[in-house]
């Protein structure tokens, strides 16, 4: 599929999405959240990525919802419009692949919203995030309400969301929002370190880690347990346990073959 809004780019298993409006500090209209979500479906069933990276085009990483987009809908259409968001940023989430955020600028809004969907988040010393909503007249209404707070608590969440506070890298890091603050130009070094990190690994050891993650955050911890001792159990069925299991007691450097 070609895309607008989207620059796609490949190589080996890592996959780099680039949000691409530089125009509009790459904010979010419904054209290019329907891309995204037809992106990751794509992606999904492509078994030579297996890593997946976001970043933006320009200096900014996702300025948020597009406002000239926004100032006239009424309430029938802004709600189609976060549900658009929504089954976009979904996509990312519950993507088997491991995401990974680059955020080299502004990441308010949606573009915070987009992060948060992420697995890890890589930060520019000059990123600068936050959900700026209420400042609007306006709600988070791209998953803000419910991701914010998963990650840094319901104070935290609360605090920000309410104030519109927009918060530098070293504080987003601070609280638990980013993972790890760079300079801007080693952010993509970075993040392609962490990425070939990564894919070091056994394929199916880490999707069913972040499995395990996802869906016991969703449910109370007994059944988590339970989750997480089914996904155990199945590594067993796959080559790469016994090859890694073996390497280490053979002392030398596993070679995994993503079955």
């Amino acid at each position: 599929m070609k895309y607008k809004n989207l620059i796609i780019e490949t190589n080996d298993k890592i996959c780099i999405v680039k949000i691409n409006r530089p125009k509009a500090l790459n904010a979010l209209n419904v054209e290019t959240t329907v891309e995204i979500y037809h992106c990751f479906k794509e992606l999904e069933n492509d078994d030579n990525i297996d890593v997946i990276i976001i970043t933006g085009e320009g200096k900014s990483f996702v300025a948020g919802a597009d406002i000239s987009y926004m100032k006239n809908l009424n309430a029938v259409e802004a709600k189609e419009f976060g549900l658009s968001g929504i089954n976009a940023f979904n996509a990312i989430e519950n993507s088997k692949k491991i995401v990974i955020a680059a955020l080299n600028g502004f990441a308010l809004g949606g573009g915070c919203e987009l992060a948060m969907a992420c697995d890890i988040r890589i930060a520019s010393t000059k990123a600068k995030i936050g959900q700026p909503e209420v400042t609007l007249g306006i709600t988070p209404g791209f998953g803000g309400t419910q991701r914010f707070p998963r990650l840094v608590g319901v104070a935290k969440a609360k605090e920000l969301i309410y104030t519109g506070k927009i918060i530098d890298a070293q504080e987003a890091e601070r609280i638990g929002l980013v993972n790890k603050v760079v300079e801007p130009e080693f952010l993509m070094e970075e993040v392609l370190g962490m990425a070939n990190k990564i894919l070091e690994n056994a394929k199916f050891a880490v999707r069913y880690s972040k499995e395990a993650i996802d869906k016991g955050l969703q449910v109370d911890k007994t059944t988590g347990m339970y989750i997480e001792s089914s996904l155990f159990g199945l590594c067993f069925s796959t080559y790469d346990q016994k090859e890694g299991m073996l390497s280490f007691l053979e002392k030398r450097k596993a070679t995994f073959k993503s079955k």
